[in-house]
């Protein structure tokens, strides 16, 4: 473990109010067992932001996990956010983990906008429990889940949880093409930069994705 993995940064904010509340109606058992909370957590985040890939926010101050909290929505970036930050807030070691999927919760018009089916600059997170590390998907929350016909992501504190692999038929759903590395901060620079070379029609301005709806385009 390095004490890194455990720092409040610009982007992991966890000593803000913000934080503290969300902490608060997570942690509903309230065990000090580190996996034990890590997994409410997750549930947590997974289900109570909204995941929503449209009208996302990417400048510095709205990638805060403070702000995210307070907007209640965002996409994988913001998420894991969010989890990282709750995670060290309660002194559990995680940092990001950035990768490109293939059909990540792709519907024809967003596929038009993003310029294809392979999302790059997934973001998901490792964390370390009983000195392993392991990676968990905080991220598509079960009624997003229900509409676009995949099982809801489960986390249990030891076993991977990274993507979804097959839908609710059984069908090839995603997979990981390429692998970004981990950081133990949001590199913010090299994302933007990023996001605008891969998916620069998804942008309305320059840290805004264009206006639009998941739940309007799974209808």
């Amino acid at each position: 473990m390095t004490p890194n993995t455990l720092a409040e940064t610009e982007f992991f904010d966890f000593s803000d109010p913000a934080l503290d509340l969300f902490a608060a109606r997570a942690l509903k058992s309230g065990s000090t067992d580190k996996r034990t909370q890590a997994v409410e957590l997750f549930y947590a985040v997974r289900d109570g932001l909204f995941y929503e890939i449209y009208n996302a926010d990417f400048g510095r101050d709205d990638l805060t996990a403070s702000a995210i909290i307070s907007k209640g929505s965002g996409l994988c970036i913001h998420k894991s956010i969010v989890y990282t930050a709750l995670l060290r807030k309660m002194g559990i070691p995680a940092k990001l983990w950035i990768t490109d999927v293939k059909n990540h919760l792709c519907s024809p018009q967003l596929a038009k906008l993003m310029g294809s089916n392979v999302f790059h600059f997934h973001v998901l997170v490792s964390l370390q429990l009983d000195g392993k590390w392991i990676k968990a998907t905080p991220v598509f929350n079960a009624r997003l889940c229900q509409l676009y016909k995949m099982t809801p992501l489960e986390f249990d504190g030891i076993e991977d949880c990274v993507h979804h692999a097959y839908d609710t038929k059984g069908n090839s759903y995603m997979e990981i093409t390429h692998e970004h590395g981990e950081y133990t901060d949001l590199p913010y620079e090299m994302l933007l930069e990023g996001l605008h070379q891969k998916h620069g029609k998804m942008f309305e301005t320059e840290t805004k994705f264009r206006s639009g709806s998941l739940v309007a385009d799974a209808v």
